[in-house]
C-alpha cells in the first residue's frame, strides 16, 4: 500500500527547492483512515482534481473522480488525432512551462516519476518584439534581488535615459509583495495602468511584463495588478529558482496523466471519464448526492475542482449547494477571453538556431512559438522520419467574435514574420484548439473568488481560480489548492494531510521591503478599470 508522498528528490541541484522555500505543515493526525473508509467525489480531472484525488486515495479514502472529458489533465490535457499522412499523433491544449517553483505540482508528478526523468529542461525563456528587440533570461542570476536588477541592466529595453522618467514610488510595491495584503493594495488597479504609472519604458512594458501578464490569458488592461505583482514575486524577488523550467518529453497523456491514472487505480480510486456532473445536492444522511446522466450517487464529501464555467453551471444547477451567498459569489466569477492553439506539422525544419520556445510581442495576436519537435518525443520522431518540424502557435485573449479560420491564417502569417524560413514550408497537417475556460483575474475581482473551504464542511473547492492566500499561480495554484482541499477533508477524519511548499510569502530583502513600506505609493485606479473596460 502506498504511503503519503513527502520524500525529497535526490537530484537536489536540478529538482530540489530553494533553501528558503516555505513549508506548510498539515495538522497532526493519523497517517491513514482506520476502519470503513469515507467516500469522496472529486469533480474535475485537471491538475487540481488529480492532486486532491491523489492525497485522499493515498490515505485510504475511497475516491471517485468524475471528469466530463474522455481524458484527464484539464487544460494540460491531450487528445489523439490522425495527421493527413495517416500518422497517429497527440493534440494538446498548448505549451506549459513547468517552472522549478512549482513544488507541489512537481511533487504530484513524482508519484510516478520520482526523479522527474520525464521532464526535460529548456535552457532559456527568450522574448522577441517585432521592433527587433530581444530579451533573454539565460544569463540573469537567480538570487533576489540581483535577479531583477540584472534583468534590467542586461535588457536592451531598459536604457539609461529611460530610467530618469520612471516613478520609483509607484514601482516600490513590486519590491514588497506579501501574500497577506498584495490584493488589498493592488487589486483595484489593472496590470496595464500599474506599469504605466511606474513609467517603465514602453519596450520593456510590452516585451517583458505584458508577455507574462498575458500568460494569464487576459489582456493586461483587465488583469488585476495584484496578480501580476504576485507573479513578479514568485519568479524574481521571492524565489531563487529564477525562470528555469522544464517540459514533458512526451505528450501530456503519456508523460503525466496515464501513469498517474494507473497510480490512482492501484489505490482503488474509480476514474469516471466522459462523465459530466449535472448537480450536487446535500444528502439527508450528511453526505452529498452527485447527479450524472446515469443517476445520483451518494458520497460523504465532494471536491469541486472545476473550471470557472463549470463551477458556475454546477452552482446554478444545485440550488441547495452550500448557501445563497456562496452561490452568488460563484455566479460572479468571470472567464478569460478565448485563446487559440495551432499545431502545425511542416514538411521542413525551422532554422537550427531557433529556440524551443519563444515569447513574442508586437506580432498581432501571436503570443509565443514552440518548436515542439525539439523536446517532445512523439513530435521529434515524426520530424526525424519525415525531415519536417512540429511547431505550435498560441494566441491569448482573442475577441469573442473572432472568426476561427481568419485567426488561424493570421497566426501562420505572424509565424512567417518571426521565422521567415517557414514561408516556404508546406503544412502536412494542422490541428487547432479554441477554448474559453480560463479564469479571469479581473480588476477588483479577488474578493469574489471562492476559497478552498466553504460554509459546508462536506464541500471544498480547488482550482487555479481559488484564493489560497499563498504565493502560487497558474498550474501550481491548481495543484496546491487540490492538496489543500484534500487536507481540509482529511482534518474532519483525524488524518494528517499533505505537506506543502511555496516560495517565501514576502520579499527576501529587508532593505527593499523597508523602502517599499516607507515610500511605496500604489497608483489609483483608472476610469477604464473601474468600468472593467473590454480589451
Amino acid at each position: 500500500m502506498s504511503r503519503p508522498h513527502d520524500a525529497r528528490p535526490r537530484d537536489a541541484r536540478r529538482h530540489g527547492r530553494d533553501r528558503r522555500a516555505r513549508v506548510i505543515h498539515p495538522l497532526p493526525g493519523r497517517p491513514r483512515i482506520e476502519g470503513e473508509p469515507p467516500t469522496v467525489a472529486v469533480i474535475g480531472g485537471g491538475i487540481a482534481g488529480l492532486s486532491a484525488a491523489t492525497a485522499l486515495a493515498e490515505r485510504g479514502v475511497r475516491v471517485t473522480l468524475y471528469e466530463r472529458e474522455p481524458h484527464l489533465g484539464g487544460r494540460v490535457a491531450g487528445r489523439p488525432v490522425t495527421l493527413a499522412d495517416g500518422t497517429p499523433a497527440t493534440m494538446s491544449r498548448g505549451f506549459h512551462a513547468f517552472f522549478r517553483q512549482y513544488y507541489n505540482l512537481r511533487g504530484l508528478l513524482r508519484r510516478t516519476d520520482p526523479g522527474l526523468e520525464r521532464l526535460t529542461p529548456l535552457p532559456d525563456y527568450p522574448l522577441r518584439h517585432s521592433s527587433g528587440l530581444c530579451d533573454s533570461f539565460r544569463h540573469v542570476p537567480r538570487t533576489p534581488p540581483w535577479s531583477a536588477l540584472a534583468f534590467a541592466a542586461l535588457s536592451p529595453t531598459f536604457r539609461l535615459r529611460d530610467l530618469w522618467g520612471m516613478n520609483p514610488a509607484a514601482a516600490l510595491p513590486l519590491l514588497d509583495v506579501t501574500t497577506r495584503d498584495v490584493h488589498a493594495r493592488l487589486d483595484h488597479v489593472s496590470a496595464h495602468d500599474f506599469l504605466a504609472a511606474i513609467g517603465f519604458p514602453a519596450a520593456a512594458r510590452h516585451l517583458a511584463f505584458e508577455v507574462f501578464s498575458r500568460s494569464f490569458f487576459a489582456d493586461p488592461r483587465r488583469l488585476s495588478a495584484a496578480e501580476m505583482a504576485l507573479m513578479f514575486h514568485i519568479y524574481f524577488l521571492g524565489s531563487s529558482e529564477g525562470l528555469l523550467f522544464d517540459v514533458p518529453d512526451e505528450p501530456y497523456p503519456q508523460a503525466l496523466w496515464d501513469p498517474l491514472a494507473q497510480y490512482l487505480t492501484d489505490l482503488r480510486a474509480e476514474l469516471r471519464t466522459a462523465t459530466p456532473v449535472e448537480a450536487v445536492h446535500p444528502d439527508p444522511s450528511g453526505g452529498c448526492r452527485v447527479v450524472t446522466g446515469a443517476g445520483a450517487r451518494r458520497h460523504d464529501a465532494a471536491v469541486l475542482a472545476l473550471d470557472t464555467g463549470g463551477l458556475r453551471a454546477l452552482a446554478e444547477a444545485s440550488p441547495r449547494l452550500c448557501d445563497s451567498a456562496w452561490r452568488a459569489q460563484v455566479a460572479r466569477l468571470e472567464t478569460a477571453p478565448p485563446f487559440l492553439v495551432s499545431r502545425l506539422w511542416l514538411d521542413r525544419p525551422v532554422a537550427a538556431h531557433r529556440p524551443g520556445f519563444l515569447g513574442t510581442s508586437g506580432y498581432g495576436s501571436l503570443d509565443n512559438v514552440s518548436v515542439v519537435s525539439r523536446w517532445e518525443g512523439e513530435a521529434g520522431r515524426w520530424a526525424a522520419r519525415t525531415g519536417g518540424e512540429v511547431v505550435e502557435l498560441h494566441a491569448y485573449a482573442l475577441t469573442g467574435d473572432a472568426a476561427h479560420d481568419v485567426e488561424e491564417k493570421r497566426l501562420r502569417a505572424h509565424l512567417h514574420q518571426v521565422y521567415p524560413e517557414t514561408r516556404t514550408a508546406r503544412i502536412v497537417s494542422a490541428h487547432h484548439e479554441w477554448r474559453a475556460d480560463c479564469p479571469l483575474f479581473a480588476v477588483g475581482g479577488y474578493a469574489h473568488r471562492p476559497t478552498v473551504r466553504t460554509c459546508d464542511p462536506r464541500v471544498v473547492v480547488a482550482g487555479d481560480l481559488v484564493r489560497t492566500g499563498l504565493p502560487v499561480a497558474l498550474m501550481e495554484r491548481a495543484a496546491t489548492s487540490g492538496f489543500l482541499a484534500a487536507n481540509a477533508l482529511l482534518e474532519r477524519w483525524g488524518v494528517r494531510g499533505q505537506r506543502l511548499w511555496t516560495v517565501p510569502d514576502q520579499g527576501r530583502s529587508f532593505l527593499l521591503r523597508a523602502a517599499a513600506a516607507r515610500y511605496g505609493r500604489p497608483p489609483a485606479p483608472a476610469a477604464a478599470d473601474t468600468a472593467h473596460a473590454a480589451p
